[in-house]
């Protein structure tokens, strides 16, 4: 998998063959909470509230401290481009510590939500709902952060078809679960929105029994007798750890917390309004997913490369990646223009709502290719182990730069008539886009830096013994 040579064909192919699972994983995760909604929708309104009230909540932090824990995955890259495989156990073992750590902290926050729901001033039935929703998923966090210690450690590897599998599974597992605890089948009492919160949980813990199963019996890491010489944590090799997995984290925070800030600042506008940012926010996630699923492919190429001290090779790899992300971003730009109003329709039949969402719609295509850019280079980035300066990117990109013009074009006369739901758009396009430009200036001056030693390439991944 590793040459010194270099192919374009071959290196499209090698992304392409990487990320592909990757983005079906994603997907099927993704469907998870799709299901979750259709299915409580059926309980009655109350059910559904509460479950989007939930997962407004547990979202974020599932993705903050699950995105500490991808760190694994550049690490073991490293490790894995230098031929150090065994050592990468380390790596594993200490993510688990990390990861029951995190565990702790999320339960502790889901099991007490009483501060943040007081603030919303729900209705008493709504908040209890929503107490006993969280109450439930929660039962599922620690096996949630384990299990992405293992997906992480796996696609380390260049090992993604396990992780789509694994996924798949969890879907269709999620489906009869809800039916059975949600409407009270098999002897089992009704349980409404709350049965998906445990249905979830149990889900987590499939997926991760799998997933520790596949690295028990899997040829390509039973030799490694990952679960043998268990060690107890270490604070260089965890420091190291956080160093890298923390930026990553608040990253992702800062990503999902700017859509909830976006549908916050809509709320007062009525439901219509809400309705379009919420289907627009539904259809760019879903294809976010392509792109996302190629700069995860570049985190696992680009580490593996750079670990063995190929860094000509990376910068190929870079490349190419780019080059992918961004024919992927010209062909759903140029759909989402062309279907805008079809799109919609498949969401909903209001002609008001259509409308609008179609103008979002529209927005959200030409930011596809800033879109593109940012994540296909924050992934390489991350392969070269550099997350830190990135999210001091991201933040103010985001939040410094695209939420103020967007809540200034939206809402003020400052610069022309207040565009609404547009005007946050247009912001949103303009943090994107300056993301793009800071974090592909950031990814060539690392790249250009990055050793093409074969020595110093071990030499970097040495570090993490000691």
């Amino acid at each position: 998998m590793l040459r010194s040579g270099f192919n374009r064909g071959e290196e499209i192919r090698t992304l392409l063959l990487l990320g592909w699972p990757i983005m079906v994983a994603q997907l099927a995760q993704s469907a998870i909470g799709f299901i979750d909604t259709l299915m409580a929708a059926r309980a009655g309104a109350n059910d559904l509230a509460a479950i989007a009230l939930g997962s407004s909540l547990w979202l974020p932090l599932f993705l903050a401290l699950g995105g500490i824990l991808m760190a694994t995955t550049p690490l073991v890259a490293h490790l894995i481009g230098a031929h150090r495989e065994r050592r990468s156990r380390q790596v594993l073992q200490q993510a688990v510590w990390i990861a029951l750590l995190l565990s702790l902290l999320g339960v502790l926050l889901l099991r007490n939500p009483g501060p943040v729901l007081e603030l919303l001033q729900l209705e008493a039935r709504l908040e209890q709902t929503t107490r006993d929703y969280l109450d439930a998923i929660s039962w599922g966090f620690p096996a949630f952060l384990l299990y992405q210690v293992v997906r992480s450690y796996s696609e380390g590897f260049g090992k993604t078809h396990p992780v789509m599998r694994i996924a798949v599974l969890g879907m269709l597992c999620n489906i009869p679960l809800n039916y059975v605890l949600i409407f009270g089948k098999l002897g089992l009492p009704e349980m409404g929105g709350v049965g998906c919160g445990y249905a979830s949980a149990v889900v987590m813990w499939v997926m991760l029994l799998t997933g520790i199963i596949y690295l028990m019996r899997s040829p390509r890491f039973r030799p490694l007798r990952l679960y043998r010489h268990w060690q107890r944590p270490r604070g260089g090799v965890i420091l190291t750890f956080l160093r890298l997995g923390l930026p990553i984290g608040f990253a992702l925070l800062i990503e999902v917390s700017m859509f909830c800030v976006l549908a916050l600042l809509l709320a007062p506008l009525g439901e219509t309004v809400i309705a379009a940012n919420q289907i627009t926010i539904s259809y760019t996630g879903m294809i976010f997913m392509v792109p996302l699923s190629i700069a995860m492919a570049l985190t696992i190429r680009v580490g593996q490369l750079v670990g063995a001290g190929q860094g000509d090779a990376a910068r190929h790899a870079v490349i190419t990646g780019v080059m992918i992300t961004l024919t992927i971003a010209l062909v759903s730009s140029s759909l989402s223009l062309l279907l805008a109003e079809s799109i919609v329709g498949l969401y909903t039949d209001r002609e008001a709502i259509i409308g609008l969402a179609a103008i979002l719609i529209s927005i959200a295509a030409v930011f596809q290719f800033s879109d593109a850019l940012q994540v296909s280079a924050a992934g390489a980035l991350r392969g070269y182990k550099d997350t830190a300066v990135p999210l001091l990117m991201v933040f103010i990109a985001y939040w410094l730069i695209g939420l103020p013009i967007g809540y200034v074009l939206g809402f003020t006369q400052w610069l022309t008539t207040p565009q609404g739901a547009a005007g946050l758009w247009y912001g949103l396009l303009i943090g994107l886009s300056v993301g793009a430009v800071l974090l592909t200036t950031r990814l060539v001056r690392i790249a250009r830096h990055a050793d093409v030693d074969s020595n110093s390439g071990a030499a970097s991944v040495e570090r993490l013994q000691h």
